[in-house]
């Protein structure tokens, strides 16, 4: 089924917006190609969460033009308290609403051959690299109307490659700060540890101004080769006025592991899918999600993890906070086809509520199609344990104190899996903020 859509831009301008950018012929062709694709595609149908009236399409500028930092005394408050000075800085990068504004990398990491970039030049300096990985076995052009346009639109992100047997021992970091009114984000991540490689990224997104309306279509593929390792830790922290689509998807092959540890953490309405594809036999995923809603927003997230490999094993666990109004959804899923014997699925979702409008909605599922696995969930939506506010009011903490230690005990399984000491900082100050 086909469906009539006004497209945000005109071919014409998405030919001259790629030719103005030099990019390579194959990629102005994508472009093109998921463009129309998108006109005929419909939105995803998260589960109890309607987003047909939501904004995806409509914005001012698709792009800004912000000037690059000269040094980081530049950036707002809320960039620098992020950034991991006991590296130096050496392995960041840093995004200006739409422009490349910072990029250091460590000469040591260049010459053992590891790429860090913005995604526009990878795309201009490392076609054949990209082309083998982009959009084709992760997350698909034609999956439904948001990555169709993600693929059109696409106008800001990073790359990073990691060649074989090569181990980062350091953090790479990357921030997108936010602080134009204006500002229309199609954000494309792509990350690849090849065979016996080990890198940790963590990314964080910032509202440095407040906006009225607008979009943020975010699309993350991250490729863990064969016994690769990658540690993906991510904050987003987006103003209420932006509407986000974000979709977090790995792909782990024999003997790899990815760990995600994400703290979504915007204001506005999400949509938020993180799924991870368990290909080769030995594999490992282990999903940590940490979520705070407010005010009168409407949240939906979908955390998965398919085996397809022997032995392989994943694990979800997902802590909420709702209060105010706020409603979210929480989707666990965890798949085992038919022939990953042995294999293990594993999840737990937890939602806490600390007004009576506020709604929190967990759903465990497993999908099992094979015999001989173990799998198992948990799930709970509840109000802050009374008898845990009792032991702590009995020894003299005030009510609300007593409350502020419960949440932060609640959310701390997944705050404390953040790999850099300033983002984890970072991550605790917006909870405390959120919920006092």
């Amino acid at each position: 089924m086909t469906v009539e859509t006004k497209l945000p831009v005109e071919k014409e301008y998405l030919d001259s917006f790629s030719k103005g950018l030099g990019e390579p012929e194959w990629f102005s062709a994508l472009r093109t190609q998921a463009l129309a694709k998108a006109g005929e595609l419909e939105l995803p149908k998260p589960d109890k969460t309607k987003i047909n009236k939501w904004n995806f399409t409509e914005f001012k500028q698709h792009t800004v033009d912000s000037k690059p930092y000269e040094n980081l005394s530049e950036l707002p408050e809320a960039a620098k308290a992020l950034i991991d000075t006991d590296n130096e800085n050496k392995n960041l990068y840093i995004q200006r609403n739409n422009t490349p504004a910072h990029l250091t990398l460590s000469q040591e990491l260049k010459d053992k051959g590891v790429i860090f970039t913005d995604i526009l030049t990878a795309i201009k300096e490392h076609g054949e690299l990209l082309q083998k990985y982009f959009m084709k076995e992760g997350v698909k052009v034609d999956e439904h109307k948001l990555t169709a346009l993600h693929a059109a639109l696409l106008n800001g992100g990073a790359f990073l490659y990691v060649p074989k047997n090569v181990e980062v021992e350091q953090p790479i970091q990357a921030v997108y700060i936010q602080d134009h009114a204006d500002t229309t984000l199609f954000n494309h991540v792509l990350v690849v540890a090849d065979d016996n490689s080990s890198v940790t990224y963590v990314e964080n997104y910032v509202s440095a101004v407040d906006v009225e309306e607008g979009i943020y279509n975010i699309v993350t593929e991250v490729f863990a080769n064969n016994n690769a390792k990658v540690t993906y830790g991510a904050v987003d922290n987006l103003s209420s006025g932006i509407t986000t689509y974000v979709n977090r998807r790995g792909t782990a092959a024999r003997d790899a592991r990815i760990d995600w540890a994400l703290g979504l953490m915007n204001d506005g309405n999400t949509v938020s899918e993180n799924v991870t594809n368990l290909i080769g036999d030995g594999s490992y995923a282990d999903t940590k999600t940490v979520v705070v809603g407010r005010g009168k927003q409407k949240q939906n997230f979908t955390t998965k993890v398919v085996h397809f490999g022997k032995n392989s094993e994943g694990y979800i666990l997902k802590h909420g906070v709702m209060k105010d109004e706020a409603s979210s959804i929480f989707n666990g899923i965890g798949k085992i086809e038919h022939g990953a014997s042995k294999s293990n699925a594993e999840q737990e979702s937890r939602v806490l509520m600390l007004s009576e409008k506020a709604r929190g909605d967990a759903n465990p599922i497993l999908l099992i199609d094979e015999d001989d696995v173990t799998a198992g969930h948990a799930a709970s939506v509840g109000r802050v344990d009374p008898l845990q506010l009792y032991y702590l009011m009995s020894r003299g903490i005030p009510r609300h104190e007593a409350e502020r230690l419960v949440i932060h005990g609640f959310l701390a399984p997944v705050v404390n899996q953040l790999p850099i000491e300033g983002v984890k900082k970072q991550l605790t100050e917006v909870i405390e903020r959120k919920v006092n």
